[in-house]
């Protein structure tokens, strides 16, 4: 009886507390941003007390400017140049080409980057596991195939951030209707949480097959 309240207690805590942190931590990283604003002009001046959350406000602002500005052509001219000085310094251009790159990739409105989510044979045939598509292979790497191959990633359980990409024949590849959340949500969870089916929220008066 104590081990079953046990768990029911840690199952409603933990949960909570997991999700109290992580907001605490990004409000309190984007409420750094108001370390832009000139110090005469902080909340905390003007007003005499700081204003919990006015980040999260500020750093939206600042992205939406952000992403008016590169949307014309005088912005994206100021980009192509910053961009162009970032790449002339060594580490620099290393790492925010990697994250330019994978950002594009994840966040493109085009393109077939983490849009479906897939069920391929691996480690081994008749072994199967999740795995998203992130594209289709041109070039080199689709010429030399004798099939037509997709690249998918297999992420790694329970941290969907690292795992193996591998070229896939599309016969090979069987489709899923789940989402992407929900099918990162399975690897995340260890399997435990598995979305609902079509066939499993069907009503219980709906179609059912007959035997003979």
């Amino acid at each position: 009886m104590l081990r079953r309240w046990l768990i029911a207690g840690l199952l409603v805590w933990l949960p909570l507390v997991a999700t109290l942190v992580v907001l605490q931590l990004l409000v309190g990283f984007l409420d750094r941003s108001l370390l832009l604003v000139p110090p005469a002009w902080r909340p905390e001046a003007l007003l005499g007390f700081a204003i919990p959350g006015l980040g999260i406000l500020l750093s939206l602002v600042l992205v939406l400017a952000t992403g008016a500005l590169a949307a014309n052509l005088f912005g994206r001219r100021l980009v192509s140049w910053a961009e162009s000085l970032l790449g002339r310094v060594p580490l620099v251009r290393t790492v925010y080409s990697g994250v330019k790159r994978l950002a594009e990739t994840v966040l493109g409105d085009h393109g077939s980057s983490f849009r479906q989510v897939l069920m391929v044979e691996y480690p081994r045939r008749g072994m199967w596991t999740l795995a998203f598509q992130t594209g289709s292979p041109v070039g080199e790497v689709q010429a030399k195939t004798s099939q037509e191959v997709l690249t998918v990633f297999i992420p790694t359980a329970p941290n969907p951030t690292s795992g193996y990409v591998v070229l896939v024949p599309r016969e090979d590849i069987i489709e899923l209707d789940m989402s992407v959340e929900d099918g990162l949500r399975m690897v995340i969870s260890l399997g435990v949480v598995t979305p609902e089916s079509a066939a499993d929220a069907a009503p219980p008066g709906g179609p059912t097959s007959i035997a003979p």
